[in-house]
């Protein structure tokens, strides 16, 4: 039976605007990682890893212009507050020769500079090619044994500058994301359940992983005395929890999610969008994001809850008769 507890705390204020407001302080990028080494040894996939726990993300970039880019990104909020990540690698052709002196020159002006060289075994690199069909940056002129030779040499001066060196060859892809994490001095990046309600009169959120529709809930927005409520107060809640249909939807929905949640750890992705939809996404799915943020967060999720439509549908008792 769904009971809404006394102390019931709808976790509104532990969002992550809050957090940021911590950095904020903070008015300048203070970190930036590096990431570099053999095409093929993953290097995409650690770029796209700090870009989920926020980092400002950079592909194939020339290292002479770095330092440029960070200047010009010092008022960005995601670059202030979590770092700049790039990557660079032999798509530079031969402006990896300033790689040094571009490196000296970002640990003289940053708090955290970090250069990550993520390398594999030939054969590894070459399976991977060959699985892939993708064709190696430095051309077709060769064979692929032989190009992945020359850029060894190539980045091997780079490699000798790595902070740290990882070999990726027998790593999976969540095993090489903990081994990044770990590298930038995150031992665990906290996974987040993050809970959006809205309305559909609005637009579905673009970058929902689950979708749940709400519209066939009873209606608060036709009781004269809840109309101006939301579905933060007890009343509504109340009012909903009163037809079995919600209780029931309620339930069963919770369990599925339950059920996917732990799976999608598994494929590394830190953060899962559920969005929970009525009309105005005032009422319905309000309460339903809260008893879903309050039910995760007892079972020790990390949930962040957003209301994004629930000011805008404020239309007076007076101007529609229920019907």
């Amino acid at each position: 039976m769904f009971i809404i507890e006394d102390n019931y705390d709808s976790g509104l204020g532990k969002n992550d605007a809050e957090v940021n407001r911590a950095h904020q302080t903070d008015k300048t990028i203070s970190r930036c990682i590096i990431i570099t080494g053999m095409s093929g040894g993953g290097k995409s996939t650690a770029l796209k890893v700090l870009e989920d726990i926020g980092f400002y993300a950079i592909d194939n970039i020339p290292p002479a212009i770095l330092p440029q880019l960070i200047d010009m990104l010092d008022t960005h909020e995601a670059a202030i507050n979590n770092g700049v990540a790039a990557v660079i690698d032999v798509r530079g052709g031969s402006l990896l020769k300033g790689f040094e002196s571009v490196i000296r020159a970002l640990k003289d002006k940053l708090s955290l500079v970090k250069v990550i060289f993520l390398d594999a075994n030939d054969e590894v690199l070459i399976r991977r090619y060959e699985t892939t069909r993708r064709r190696h940056p430095l051309g077709v002129d060769l064979p692929l044994s032989e190009m992945i030779s020359k850029e060894r040499a190539m980045v091997a001066p780079v490699r000798e500058l790595a902070d740290i060196v990882i070999n990726t060859s027998h790593l999976s892809i969540h095993e090489l994301k903990d081994a990044i994490l770990k590298s930038v001095g995150i031992i665990d990046a906290e996974p987040s359940v993050i809970i959006t309600s809205f309305g559909y009169k609005y637009g579905i959120p673009s970058d929902s992983d689950y979708v749940f529709d709400v519209r066939f809930l009873e209606n608060p927005f036709y009781c004269p005395s809840l109309r101006d409520l939301t579905g933060m107060d007890r009343k509504v809640q109340e009012y909903l929890l009163g037809f079995s249909e919600t209780v029931q939807f309620y339930n069963e929905s919770l369990q599925f999610i339950k059920l996917v949640l732990p799976l999608y750890r598994k494929t590394g992705k830190p953060q899962v969008h559920i969005t929970i939809g009525c009309t105005g996404g005032r009422h319905r799915s309000v309460a339903y994001a809260e008893w879903l943020a309050q039910h995760l967060s007892a079972e020790g999720e990390r949930c962040i809850v957003r209301h994004r439509d629930v000011g805008k549908d404020k239309e007076k008792i007076g101007d529609v008769i229920a019907g």
